[in-house]
């Protein structure tokens, strides 16, 4: 994730947050006053929907959750990957930046954090130790450093108050949402929120993340497609993670490699994610870009950041198993009660709503159906299902979240959509599917 040039300190006590999230409200009632009188100038009379759902609110909102960064920002991002389709596209496309925008601490904040995990001496394990962040997240922050005895490291150090702030965080973006109009009321992200402070303060226990690396080392070793950083574990605290240095490209930069090139590495990726769900049953289901790399030397995929690792049930993972099978085959009562079973639908659902809910499934396994490479590059698909959501969230009746795991479970596959599309790749996802296929 790229970073702003201008460092930004993180407010770390809960009273500073809370002061943030006061001034944001604030502004956001400025912003409507003064826009209600503009408007009112020119012989209109707005609606209260006009004057809340302005660009210049998006973007005050936008740009203090980047300042809190931590838990209020993830939601931001949680919000513009999980329900974009469902927000003001005023707000969605500016909430859509924080997934690659975020700003630094300053360097007085960064050692005062390093000094509270390794003690006042702590630049004697170094070489080397290169306060400007190599790239800055809304958890943390990466540097470079080099260890007394020659080993090149990557340090992700935690920002200050984030795992403490997590749950008002949360409640304070909720409440803020809500009163201020920016998020409709007819959409119920209750148990996004939930899930979100469950995620965050696993995302935010680096001792944690640490196991997922070196759980996937192992599961990856003897896969010379993928490189993986080791875990420097004499440094490693629950702010701080340190990592072996690995070199990379981003995986944007692609975008002019051959095109097998860009179809291999792809397809290398589709094949993860099968293996993740049905082999694993564990997923790193963050779709950042920023978590691939690409080392040009060796052709290598380097996989990063293992804090939004998620553990499956076995029997959510099987049900996913029939619905994709089914939807490969096109047998929409297969991927009916798939879907029913995962807790897709309502007890109470009505019959045009479920087939809406089926037409949208079959949208999503559309390359699963293509016999040979799915061109995404050339597909409109992307396109397709959004405007199939649009329609459906549009309708107040329907309106129901689907399970918490199974929102985290698309994100990862949504991102590798639009990752194939971005790279304009050709992929065989039907072929990759094939071994883990349910029998018939």
């Amino acid at each position: 994730m790229k970073t702003s040039s201008v460092a930004h300190a993180v407010p770390s006590s809960r009273l500073s947050r809370l002061v943030r999230m006061g001034s944001l409200a604030s502004g956001i009632a400025g912003n409507m006053f003064a826009e209600g009188v503009r408007q009112l100038a020119h012989g209109r009379r707005p609606s209260l929907d006009e004057l809340l759902l302005t660009p210049a609110n998006a973007r005050r909102v936008a740009d203090q959750l980047a300042q809190l960064r931590g838990a209020a920002m993830k939601v931001g991002q949680l919000l513009s990957m999980d329900a974009g389709e469902l927000l003001p596209p005023e707000l969605s496309e500016i909430l859509s930046r924080l997934r690659a925008d975020a700003r630094p601490m300053p360097m007085s904040q960064l050692v005062s954090v390093l000094e509270s995990n390794w003690g006042k001496d702590w630049d004697q394990q170094f070489q080397r130790f290169s306060f400007t962040p190599l790239a800055a997240a809304s958890i943390g922050q990466v540097h470079a450093a080099q260890t007394r005895d020659g080993r090149q490291l990557a340090i992700k150090v935690q920002y200050p108050g984030v795992r403490e702030s997590i749950s008002s965080d949360v409640d304070n973006v909720a409440t803020l949402l809500r009163i201020s109009g920016l998020l409709p009321g007819n959409v119920d992200l209750s148990s996004l929120f939930a899930e979100a402070k469950r995620q965050l303060h696993d995302e935010a226990d680096y001792l944690k993340e640490s196991r997922h690396l070196a759980h996937y080392r192992e599961l990856l070793a003897d896969d010379a497609k993928f490189c993986l950083p080791e875990v420097h574990a004499g440094l490693t605290t629950g702010n701080i993670l340190a990592m072996s240095f690995v070199e990379g490209v981003p995986v944007e930069s692609l975008s002019t490699a051959p095109q097998s090139e860009r179809d291999r590495l792809l397809g290398v990726l589709f094949g993860l994610l099968f293996r993740e769900i049905f082999e694993f049953r564990r997923v790193q289901t963050d779709p950042n870009f920023a978590n691939y790399r690409y080392n040009p030397g060796t052709g290598q995929l380097v996989l990063l950041d293992f804090g939004a690792t998620r553990i499956y049930q076995p029997e959510l993972l099987e049900a996913y198993r029939r619905l994709l099978t089914g939807g490969m085959s096109g047998d929409r009562s297969v991927v009916n009660a798939a879907a029913d079973e995962i807790g897709y639908f309502q007890a109470n659902i009505q019959g045009h709503h479920r087939q809406r809910v089926l037409d949208i499934f079959a949208l999503a396994c559309e390359p699963l159906r293509h016999h040979g490479p799915y061109d995404f590059g050339r597909s409109d698909l992307a396109l397709r299902m959004h405007y199939a959501g649009m329609q459906l969230a549009r309708d107040k009746d329907f309106w129901h979240t689907p399970p918490v795991d199974a929102l985290f479970l698309h994100r990862k596959i949504g991102g590798l959509y639009l990752l194939a599309a971005k790279l304009r790749a050709c992929v065989d996802i039907r072929a990759l599917f094939l071994p883990y296929a349910a029998s018939t």
